[in-house]
């Protein structure tokens, strides 16, 4: 599995700076929470470390290879789960699942089984038939988590994931996010919840943009 590794990354929405020069380095098996109050930068930091938005300056490299445009990261193996969840309304929570992997070329069966054990996993094993509307906003965050699962990334990039949660499900996903780092993953988690960022191997804290380690990566 590849590190995860930036320098010198910045981010800015014109002249507002949301993301000052940082360098950051991510090892297989790790799992880092990015913390800080809303507006500190912590969606833009995982958002440039995705190649979703480009940055102002600096570099994000996976396993050596320069990440060049969303599209290249994706080919990398890094996959980012948005806050917003970023679902198909109009699909069931399995086809969400399965329609990104048989887009890349995963086997059906495969597929399948792959969208089956991450519907268990975060407790939605009864819920795959539901239309995405017709679910919670938490039960959307879940299925939102279980699309990444299924897809067995090289880098999970995950924007709040427990934000929408009560305790019990929070505690299911910070596990889940932790399988997936001991799998070999690359799991980066922005949150603002103490409780879930205390259970992961470092705390990187932004605030106003500007990074400071609360308890560094070993």
């Amino acid at each position: 599995m590849p590190e995860l590794v930036a320098h010198g990354l910045s981010v800015a929405y014109g002249d507002l700076v949301a993301l000052q020069p940082l360098d950051l380095a991510v090892r297989p098996g790790q799992l880092l929470a990015v913390s800080g109050p809303s507006g500190a930068g912590k969606s833009s930091l995982l958002w440039a470390l995705g190649a979703a938005l480009r940055p102002a300056g600096g570099s994000v490299s996976v396993g050596g290879a320069a990440v060049t445009d969303r599209e290249h990261a994706a080919s990398l193996g890094v996959v980012v789960v948005p806050q917003g969840n970023g679902l198909a309304s109009s699909l069931t929570a399995a086809e969400n699942i399965i329609v990104p992997q048989l887009a890349a070329g995963v086997p059906a069966d495969d597929a399948a089984r792959r969208t089956a054990d991450a519907l268990t996993l975060v407790g939605l094993e009864e819920s795959g038939n539901h239309l995405i509307e017709e679910l919670s906003g938490g039960q959307q965050q879940r299925v939102a988590l279980a699309r990444a699962f299924a897809a067995r990334a090289e880098v999970l990039l995950a924007d709040e994931p427990t934000s929408d949660l009560d305790a019990a499900n929070r505690e299911r996903m910070v596990a889940a996010l932790r399988a997936e780092a001991e799998r070999g993953a690359v799991v980066v988690m922005a949150t603002h919840d103490p409780e879930a960022a205390a259970q992961t191997d470092g705390e990187l804290h932004l605030d106003a943009g500007v990074a400071t380690w609360v308890r560094p990566l070993v």
